[in-house]
């Protein structure tokens, strides 16, 4: 490799060092913690044993299967994204002002919507009373007091927050494209529909994906908020809404065990890693097909 190439890389060095310090740092001191005595983390070693420990409680297992299954909400987040953001391109009647309404979830802060739609969808609360007035009683459930509903409460909560930002990405690279493709497509007769699938869409695959991966870490690891403030801090009702955050927050403040709370923070990083290189792999194959 000649001076050229190198030089390109000694430029970057000193940011590449301080993000391996900045990140890299925290990660090796928590995969050492977690092999560390339970309590406290300057303690003696001991090896697996907070990850067996872990790995042999339900509670962990029922807190991964929760993230995993609000992974549903990730195909439902993409499109109902794709639907506004090509339906605002379109420009629609009002189409700036529903641009301003949907964007409005994504500036609040996390506690202060899931404070307020934990109001909105209690048993007595504004939805239950709507539904009551219309005559639909038998849908009147305790959304958030029920452990059967109140983790797809909390994924709709996720949906109707998270999907403002698939919609100002998406909206964001549609009004960059080449209108005249649009132009075209009107021409030639193409309808809605066409027009979306067979130009708009096949555009926009490097965002869609770009949002699908960060959807996924999402879910994952970053509905702490939601889950805390929704389910009383205890993941509740029961353990209907615990998720792998909560968990872990639970073990380090609630009841001082840092040992476990590094041992699953180190699971969970091991779990996103095996849904989120997959994701990276199949573009790869993507990419070097079309470039075929």
């Amino acid at each position: 490799m000649n001076r050229s190439r190198i030089a390109p890389y000694l430029y970057i060095l000193p940011l590449l060092l301080l993000l391996a310090f900045v990140f890299g740092y925290p990660l090796v001191r928590i995969f050492e913690f977690s092999f560390k005595q339970v309590r406290g983390i300057n303690g003696p070693w001991v090896g697996w044993a907070n990850y067996k420990l872990v790995l042999g409680q339900d509670l962990f297992w029922d807190s991964a299967l929760h993230n995993l299954f609000l992974l549903i909400a990730v195909p439902v987040m993409v499109g109902w994204s794709l639907l506004i953001s090509i339906l605002l391109y379109e420009r629609i009647r009002g189409w700036k002002l529903y641009r301003v309404i949907l964007f409005v979830p994504y500036i609040l802060a996390i506690p202060i919507i899931a404070a307020v739609m934990k109001k909105v969808f209690q048993f007595s609360g504004p939805v239950n009373e709507v539904l009551r007035w219309i005559g639909l009683d038998f849908l009147a459930l305790d959304w958030i007091g029920s452990s059967d509903v109140a983790l797809w409460t909390v994924m709709l909560l996720i949906i109707w927050r998270e999907s403002a930002l698939g919609i100002i990405l998406f909206l964001a690279r549609l009004l960059s494209l080449d209108e005249s493709l649009i132009e075209a497509a009107r021409l030639e007769g193409a309808n809605w529909w066409q027009r979306a699938r067979y130009v708009l869409i096949p555009q926009m695959k490097t965002v869609i994906e770009f949002y699908v991966v960060i959807s996924v870490i999402t879910m994952l690891s970053s509905v702490f908020s939601y889950v805390y403030i929704m389910g009383g801090g205890r993941g509740g009702p029961g353990t209907s809404t615990m998720v792998i955050e909560l968990y872990i927050f639970s073990a380090l403040v609630k009841i001082s065990l840092p040992g476990i709370a590094s041992a699953v923070s180190v699971l969970l990083f091991l779990i996103s890693l095996l849904l989120i290189v997959p994701l990276f792999a199949v573009r790869r194959q993507a990419y070097r097909e079309e470039v075929e």
